[in-house]
């Protein structure tokens, strides 16, 4: 008898499962545990699923137009700041975005010494191992009439110590230490630094204040030996932050109308000039 029972009633617990809601259509709980999507779902009459949808989609929007403001988010750290640096860093000024791009150690004068210092490594080690081995590794390196000790010696120990320089200043400029750009943003009312260092913990120098603490923009300028001509923003509470790339020293011309620019912009006085 029971058995009768279930067949005869399994049609309408069929019916009864096939007209219930799913549960991605659920309509959201309005009690006052409910999150404030599930609130508004309730309120509005729409399924929580599709509030969910949505809040992701603004969220990604969002993201998307936060990571053109901050363009140090948008070059991953796998990739180095050769080519991604020249095309996420460019110059942008507006009446609220002020953008000024930092060259780092990718310089002329930097890849020049590299050459050179390369160069003259390769000689000494050459020109030594060829006194050790009493035979000319080169044609147009004559190191016969030099004995290894101490001439050949000596050339050895500048050959080796001219390569650590160089692997240094080509590692130096693989990495484009100190390349970045520097941001002011009225809209989000923050100032950024950004520089890349060497790699590590701090290959990402990124320093945010707020454009309330900016006082003013002072300019060093000093001649002679070893000129220094430097573009600096003086904040609250904080010491002075150099603006201009370092170990290449701008015109006078630049730095005036560098400091002249930025303090137009951020409406503070200019100091040192």
């Amino acid at each position: 008898m029971s058995a009768l029972a279930a067949v005869r009633g399994a049609p309408a617990v069929a019916a009864r499962a096939a007209t219930a809601p799913s549960a991605s259509s659920r309509r959201a709980p309005a009690g006052p545990r409910a999150s404030l999507p599930a609130r508004r779902a309730a309120v509005a009459g729409t399924p929580l699923a599709m509030i969910s949808r949505g809040a992701a989609s603004r969220r990604a929007a969002s993201g998307s137009r936060r990571r053109v403001l901050t363009r140090a988010d948008a070059v991953p750290e796998s990739e180095g700041a050769g080519s991604m640096f020249e095309s996420q860093f460019k110059k942008v000024a507006n009446d609220s975005v002020m953008i000024d791009p930092v060259v780092g150690a990718k310089r002329f004068s930097n890849y020049f010494w590299a050459g050179v210092v390369s160069i003259g490594a390769t000689g000494f080690l050459i020109t030594g191992a060829s006194s050790y081995i009493e035979h000319n590794l080169l044609f147009f390196l004559d190191a016969s009439e030099i004995k290894f000790f101490p001439q050949g010696l000596v050339m050895s120990f500048y050959g080796v110590a001219g390569s650590l320089l160089a692997t240094y200043l080509w590692l130096t400029i693989n990495w484009d230490v100190g390349a970045g750009y520097n941001e002011f943003n009225k809209e989000e009312g923050i100032m950024r630094i950004f520089r890349y260092g060497f790699p590590g913990n701090n290959r990402r120098i990124n320093l945010v204040s707020s454009l309330a603490d900016v006082q003013a923009v002072r300019v060093e300028i000093s001649d002679g030996v070893n000129p220094r001509r430097v573009v600096y923003v003086r904040c609250k509470g904080k010491s002075d932050i150099p603006l201009t790339r370092i170990g290449q020293p701008l015109t006078l011309a630049e730095v005036e109308k560098q400091a002249a620019d930025l303090a137009k912009f951020l409406g503070v006085p200019i100091e040192g000039l």
